[in-house]
């Protein structure tokens, strides 16, 4: 049976395992679950999923639930995914765990709370964003960047979080430094070497990175426009 990929694309860890399935050529069916609309808490879903998160994936009844575990399920699943996707050596896999294991707490938690007390409540509560919320929120992000930047890459020495090509712990980097770009935050522009980081990875996961993107690329332009009206 095909692999099943169910995901929201407005959030970062669905479409890092989108732009993987992708970009390593896993034959996937794709279907589109809409947090915004709830369809993570319909019967269908919960009976995939009881904890109502995205994304998930069914291999053949086989589910899934974390993003993490399921570019890990993939890479050592399928065979023929090259290794630099996740290395099939102890020592390579335990330097992307390490990676995927702080990101939780790190970048996941900082990139994702700073966009939504910026920009996603206040804009469902159609009220003002709580300023000191943000900028507590905004410190937390800032710091987590700054460890990426200079721990992680080195300070931009490391062209990639490990090894000399693109795996899947950037794939889960990129697309958590994206997400703050709607809430008015360009990690690119604030951060130029982590800027020719994020540059490098998309290049190398063109075109797919673009096409999983432009939901979120088509909301910042959007609510760009009505900033400056």
């Amino acid at each position: 049976m095909t692999l099943k990929v169910l995901l929201d694309v407005m959030s970062q860890p669905s479409r890092a395992v989108s732009i993987f399935c992708r970009a390593a050529q896993i034959p996937h069916e794709f279907k589109a679950i809409r947090v915004a609309k709830m369809e993570h808490h319909g019967p269908e879903f919960q009976a995939l999923n009881p904890l109502k998160t995205v994304p998930i994936i069914n291999d053949d009844g086989f589910v899934v639930k974390d993003s993490s575990a399921i570019l890990r399920y993939l890479t050592t699943t399928r065979k023929d995914v090259p290794d630099h996707w996740y290395p099939r050596d102890p020592e390579g896999q335990a330097r992307i765990d390490e990676y995927l294991h702080w990101q939780h707490l790190n970048t996941r938690a900082g990139c994702a709370m700073y966009f939504r007390t910026k920009w996603l409540m206040p804009m469902l509560k159609q009220s003002p964003a709580d300023e000191g919320k943000v900028e507590a929120r905004l410190k937390t992000m800032e710091d987590a960047l700054a460890k990426v930047q200079n721990i992680w890459l080195e300070d931009g020495k490391k062209k990639y979080l490990v090894g000399d090509a693109v795996s899947v712990a950037d794939i889960m980097l990129c697309c958590e430094m994206e997400q703050p770009l709607v809430a008015g935050y360009d990690v690119r522009q604030k951060w130029p070497k982590l800027g020719e980081y994020m540059d490098r990875v998309k290049k190398d996961l063109h075109p797919h990175y673009e096409d999983v993107h432009k939901v979120l690329y088509g909301m910042y332009e959007k609510f760009s426009i009505k900033a400056k009206l």
